[in-house]
């Protein structure tokens, strides 16, 4: 195994986005936090904002409350740097192209998904592949197997690919007493056409619900030119919640609480399957294991990159009924005007391209044990820029934890909870305190 050293700790807020326009927030109760760094870590330009979540709306604002807590506004001086992890990156194994890291339950496995269609299980150093799909999926760009997600009793996956004709496919596999993906007896949960080849999401998770969430991209191109994402009526540019088990003759159920489970949300239309909207391509997500926190890391257009962040409120999981304000917003920018602004709920965080990036590669809020100064930071990384981030909102800082690594495509915790950084070059990593 190889070490990869880490750079000294740097304090800076910061706030992420990946290739592809901007403007100026209306939303005047954001705070702006602005912290200066060594030249060889500070980003082009770096704010942090924790801003009231509005109630939720797209064409014009529900009535129906918002049902996401609020953040109280960061203050305009950060806290002191006390006790900064010092991390090291050890690399675990070499992989195909490996794009996501999920965890099944009870099991204490790695399962790698590789992007031209294989699910590798890794034990020690022992790997096996237990899922191939290549013969119906072609990884090119954004395009092949994308995510996975197990049933909370591990009996059941779930995988998030793009057929041979680009449409996104969410499927169910049994898993046999070996732990192999029965392949011949594939269920096609949903499929979602796909209008341009770009911008398909691809993240599944199992919610604290037990619902399945469906991290979807506006269908691509640049600028959301159909305006999908402002759009709860359709499929994309969104985050849809579903229960995967079958209703009579449909292939899966609309839980009864979803905003637009009977149509309309408010004042707004929408599909049944939308929990959230306004979001351009959302690579990665993540609830947090100990408080429900969602946390949705979405890819910029042309300027700037963004983490969203919001919480469980009265019982209800994190998200429902959220505009996130793609496309009128890029980060906490203006970007299409003719998207009208009813209240989006504003970015955590947001960069602008340059030192630090183009293209947020996801994150999770930290809940292992061998880092503990880290917790309960949500760690993140840029595909371009290869940095890694931990942003501590509650500590009022953003810090840099390591540099260096090559075209990170994932983010993810471990059974353990500890972070593993993918790069699609191959190699996946293990964060270590050193």
């Amino acid at each position: 195994m190889t070490l990869r050293t880490a750079l000294a700790p740097a304090l800076l807020l910061v706030v992420a986005a990946c290739a592809h326009n901007g403007a100026q927030s209306d939303q005047g109760s954001a705070v702006i936090i602005t912290t200066t760094t060594p030249a060889t870590t500070a980003p082009a330009s770096t704010t942090a904002a924790r801003t009231p979540d509005p109630a939720a709306g797209a064409d014009a604002a529900p009535v129906t409350p918002s049902t996401t807590t609020s953040h109280p506004p960061a203050t305009t001086e950060p806290s002191p740097t006390v006790g900064d992890p010092k991390v090291a990156a050890i690399a675990v194994a070499e992989f195909d192209q490996p794009v996501d890291l999920a965890v099944r339950p009870g099991d204490h496995a790695l399962y790698i998904v590789e992007q031209p269609g294989r699910v590798v299980r890794l034990i020690g150093d022992e790997r096996t592949v237990i899922a191939d799909l290549t013969d119906r999926t072609a990884s090119s760009g954004e395009r092949g197997l994308l995510g996975l997600a197990f049933s909370p009793d591990g009996r059941t996956a779930y995988l998030d690919y793009t057929d041979v004709a680009g449409d996104t496919v969410i499927a169910e596999y049994p898993i046999d007493g070996d732990g192999h993906f029965d392949m011949q007896a594939e269920r096609i949960v949903l499929t979602i056409d796909q209008p341009y080849s770009n911008h398909n999401g691809g993240d599944l998770e199992i919610g604290p619900d037990r619902m399945l969430y469906i991290a979807v991209g506006d269908g691509g191109s640049g600028g959301d030119p159909e305006r999908n994402a402002s759009d709860p009526s359709t499929l994309l540019g969104s985050l849809l919640r579903i229960d995967p088990h079958p209703d009579r003759d449909q292939p899966y159920t609309i839980p009864a609480d979803n905003p637009f489970a009977d149509g309309r949300f408010g004042d707004l239309a929408g599909a049944a399957e939308v929990w959230s909207w306004g979001l351009r391509n959302p690579w990665r997500f993540a609830f947090d294991p100990v408080n429900g926190d969602l946390w949705i890391a979405d890819v910029g257009q042309n300027e700037v990159e963004e983490v969203n962040l919001v919480s469980p409120i009265g019982g209800v999981t994190a998200g429902r009924g959220v505009n996130f304000g793609w496309s009128g917003f890029e980060g906490d920018q203006r970007f299409n005007s003719d998207v009208v602004d009813s209240g989006p709920t504003m970015p955590v965080l947001t960069y602008r391209h340059g030192h630090d990036g183009c293209s947020i590669s996801g994150g999770v809020p930290y809940r292992g044990d061998a880092i503990p100064d880290l917790a309960p930071a949500f760690v993140y990384s840029d595909y371009c820029s290869g940095i890694v981030w931990a942003l501590d909102l509650d500590g009022q800082r953003n810090i840099t934890l390591l540099d260096g690594f090559d075209s990170v495509s994932s983010v993810r915790a471990g059974p353990d909870g500890e972070i593993y950084v993918l790069e699609l070059g191959g190699t996946l990593n293990r964060l270590i305190l050193v």
